[in-house]
């Protein structure tokens, strides 16, 4: 069993895996509740902090049914520090590289002076170079006099950690390790097809925005950004006179970080304190949001010019997780910052409980059990755990694939049968928030009105072709 604890500045997420017989991992536990006691990743309430973590932990371990002992910690916020070294190793001539050579190279790569007041978290290896050749993944079993590696090394102020050790152990657990939040979410978020390109994981959170720059599988770079979702909130509340509690509700309920994704038709009532009333369209609600979600690509797009270069010439995509990032609308703006595609990041490589923490708020609760299981940092699918032999099974899987559809035509009816029974589950895992979520429900002091406007739209019916679809049908009758 393998747990995850996600201590976030906005939720505390706990989340149970246990190793599958194939080598993946299915979660069997989940439990989230609000967090009260940090600021911006750091511990600024012990109680409320203690308190959460067994709340979150109590409920994830009613929903597996067994009893939570450690826990694999999520670590944010900009008390976190990154370097990237250089190590190097001499190997006798005529003798094969060995683990004692791999080691001995990163030893040397971690011999940098260090703030004696930071706490080293990972010290995760890049590519390795032998004799000059670039790219080796792994460079035991191979010939050469010089063995070189670059190493990225986290690391972590010692109070902000101590403060969140002892929360933890305080709620009855022991810290099997701490990991980086922007790590966890890449490990469960960056797909096998992107793990030979370079991908940055943006992990928006509540109190920080946290970046994650990963090459061929390995992190290359991390930053964090001191801000995050309750900024956005704090806006809204300071602009409309309204509780920060109402303006995180209406932000999720009716907010968008495009003026033209929001509800043209939507008009909000707002009740301030003083009971005051004022008229809102969702698109005037948008249009403070914005700006502050701007300004957090715009922050992220600095740090990694100035460190890696231009966005558009280091990475092939941008991923979104964490909380924040499924306001309506922060994709397509994110799109247009960094002008490369974007998508949100949703847990891959599981099993199990798939509906419950399939979204981008539970990318590294999933991500810190995945770690669990690797405890290398490396974004490798859990199904070709055995190294061994990785190559020899897909070649000899795929071919009695095909024979088989070829030449059993009566054993090919089975194979669409489970395919039906799956098919309607994800269009219920994806219809199942807008349910929990109605738009039209009220919140508190707010009154929503939905103009006639919104009843008048054409159908589908009577929608006209496109520019597009006319030149596809022209060609089709061309060809």
């Amino acid at each position: 069993m393998i747990v995850g604890l996600d201590i976030g500045t906005t939720k505390i997420t706990t989340v149970i895996g246990e190793l599958a017989g194939d080598g993946s991992v299915d979660i069997i536990g989940q439990g989230s509740v609000p967090s009260e006691g940090l600021k911006r990743g750091s511990v600024v309430n012990l109680e409320r902090t203690v308190q959460a973590i067994k709340e979150s932990v109590h409920r994830a371990e009613r929903v597996a049914g067994v009893k939570v002992e450690s826990a694999y910690v999520s670590v944010a916020g900009n008390h976190t520090k990154a370097i990237t070294s250089h190590g190097l190793a001499a190997i006798r001539r005529g003798h094969e590289i060995t683990d004692t050579d791999v080691h001995r190279s990163i030893e040397n790569a971690q011999a940098v002076p260090l703030d004696p007041n930071l706490e080293v978290l990972h010290t995760l290896p890049q590519e390795y170079e032998v004799d000059g050749q670039e790219g080796i993944k792994s460079p035991v079993g191979m010939h050469g006099v010089r063995l070189e590696v670059d190493v990225h090394i986290v690391a972590g102020t010692a109070g902000p950690l101590l403060n969140l050790r002892r929360c933890v152990q305080e709620a009855g657990l022991r810290v099997d390790g701490f990991v980086l939040q922007a790590l966890a979410s890449g490990l469960s978020t960056v797909d096998t097809g992107e793990q030979s390109q370079s991908v940055i994981v943006i992990d928006m959170g509540g109190g920080t925005t946290d970046i994650g720059v990963f090459r061929r599988g390995n992190l290359a770079h991390s930053a964090s950004i001191p801000i995050g979702g309750d900024h956005v909130t704090a806006d809204l509340a300071q602009i409309l006179k309204i509780p920060m509690e109402e303006a995180e509700d209406v932000k999720r309920r009716y907010g968008a970080a495009l003026p033209e994704m929001a509800d043209a038709d939507l008009t909000l009532e707002i009740t301030t304190g003083q009971g005051k009333t004022h008229a809102l369209s969702a698109q005037e609600l948008s249009r403070v949001i914005k700006p502050r979600i701007a300004e957090i690509f715009g922050m992220i797009r600095d740090e990694i010019d100035q460190t890696l270069g231009p966005v558009e010439l280091i990475a092939q995509n941008v991923i979104l997780t964490g909380g924040a990032s499924k306001l309506r609308g922060t994709p397509e703006l994110a799109r247009d910052r960094f002008r490369v595609p974007v998508r949100l990041g949703k847990p891959g490589n599981i099993g199990g409980l798939v509906d419950i923490v399939n979204g981008p708020e539970y990318a590294a609760g999933v991500g810190l059990v995945l770690f669990g299981l690797h405890e290398d940092g490396r974004l490798v699918a859990p199904a070709p755990l055995p190294l061994p032999e990785p190559e020899p099974e897909p070649q000899p899987v795929k071919a009695p694939l095909i024979k088989s559809r070829k030449d059993r035509e009566p054993e090919a009816q089975p194979q669409p049968a489970p395919q039906r029974a799956e098919r309607p589950r994800p269009a219920e895992v994806q219809s199942a928030p807008q349910h929990t979520e109605p738009v039209s429900a009220p919140v508190h002091q707010t009154v929503v009105r939905t103009s006639p406007k919104a009843q008048e739209q054409p159908s589908s019916a009577d929608h006209k072709p496109g520019l597009m679809e006319k030149i596809r049908r022209w060609f089709s009758d061309w060809l």
